[in-house]
């Protein structure tokens, strides 16, 4: 069952230039800088209320998030959704005829438990599965 908005991650190109902006100009409350190695990304947290805002910038030029900056440009990236069970979920939406990108979880930032529905399945919001590390 998914429990809330868990974060909203922005692909970025420049990571240093939008954390200024993110934090100085926005004054989000800024919670330091993950490299993810298996995702080649590196991610900056920022909490504003109950929700994070993650921007994501590449850190290989094949990574996903790579390829979806020189397809869509910069901006939204996902929607996060924490999720209690991800196992679980995943296996209702795969009932639901929901299209999985993972069939399994892997591991994101932080150490959680993460897993990516196809955005047509979402009119084209490309949907994250956490289920958050011990």
């Amino acid at each position: 069952m998914i429990k809330k908005i868990d974060h909203i991650a922005i692909a970025v190109e420049n990571m240093d230039q939008e954390i200024e902006r993110y934090r100085d100009l926005l004054g989000f409350e800024f919670h330091g800088t993950e490299v993810v190695e298996e995702q080649k990304v590196k991610v900056a947290f920022f909490q504003v209320g109950d929700v994070h805002i993650e921007l994501t910038a590449p850190t290989e030029e094949d990574s996903p998030v790579a390829k979806f900056i020189a397809k869509r440009g910069t901006g939204i990236h996902h929607v996060a959704y924490e999720v209690d069970n991800i196992e679980s979920q995943i296996a209702d939406f795969q009932e639901k005829e929901v299209r999985m990108i993972d069939k399994e979880p892997r591991i994101g930032a932080g150490g959680a438990k993460i897993a990516f529905a196809h955005p047509k399945s979402f009119s084209g919001v490309l949907v994250e599965l956490k289920e958050k590390g011990e």
